[in-house]
């Protein structure tokens, strides 16, 4: 079993058991892709799979998990409410690369302000403090992005994989756990103009990832420029290609 199979095994079966779930549309040819990455004797085989489900309250639940030995190992988990509710984002980036782990967990903001604040980030910063003293601090990260994470941002680099396959589990547990309490609570907001602030949030957010999506460079590597913004656009983040069949906006 891969390093990351556990969490997307440990996220479907608990959003299977807290939510209604219906399968999101995959479109075709990223189901499964297999590619091979290295040179000569270097050379490993990379398999990428995806996962697309929806419910009630949430768009898009979606997770690409690439496998590419011990020097590859990614998951992308990203949760995307539906445009009537004021949820943020659950982003879970779970990354192994030769130099090591780069972890990323948040609940995503659509908002910054304190009401906003107290509403998501504050029930969640125990949360936050409890996985902090096992998780160091990533260190800096690009001036751009910080609007679009929360205070309760847990980033770190592990070298070990034990501590992935424990502390980093555990706390990507709690946060998926928190963030379906949330789903839970969420009422709908039916204010036209509220609606039209949250539906600029969502652009803003999925046109930054979208944009500055550091798998790019990976995906081309391994299934060329097209394939790559495809799957960028079309599946990971594709909320601009869906808008016109949307009709929670009216």
């Amino acid at each position: 079993m891969t390093l990351y199979q556990p969490f997307l095994n440990y996220a479907i079966a608990t959003l299977e058991e807290r939510l209604d779930l219906t399968p999101y549309p995959i479109p075709e040819g990223f189901e499964r892709k297999e590619g091979v990455m290295g040179k000569g004797k270097r050379q490993e085989p990379v398999l990428t799979t995806s996962y697309g489900f929806k419910s009630a309250k949430l768009r898009q639940i979606r997770a690409a998990h690439v496998q590419g030995g011990n020097s590859l190992q990614v998951l992308n988990f990203v949760i995307f409410p539906e445009l009537n509710y004021d949820l943020p984002f659950f982003g879970g980036d779970l990354v192994t690369l030769p130099g090591g782990h780069l972890i990323a967990l948040d609940m995503q903001p659509l908002f910054h302000d304190a009401a906003y604040q107290e509403k998501y980030t504050k029930p969640i910063l125990p949360i936050f403090k409890k996985h902090q003293q096992h998780l160091e601090w990533g260190g800096d990260f690009p001036e751009e992005a910080q609007p679009f994470f929360s205070p309760a941002f847990l980033w770190t680099r592990p070298q070990e994989t034990e501590i992935v396959e424990t502390k980093v589990f555990e706390a990507f547990k709690d946060y998926l756990q928190a963030y379906l309490d949330f789903v839970e609570q969420a009422e709908s907001v039916t204010d036209k103009q509220e609606l039209q602030v949250i539906l600029q949030a969502q652009r803003r957010y999925i046109d930054y990832r979208a944009t500055k999506d550091p798998a790019r460079g990976m995906f081309t590597r391994l299934y060329g420029s097209e394939w790559t913004e495809e799957y960028i656009h079309g599946f990971l983040f594709d909320l601009e290609r869906k808008l016109p069949q949307l009709t929670s906006i009216s």
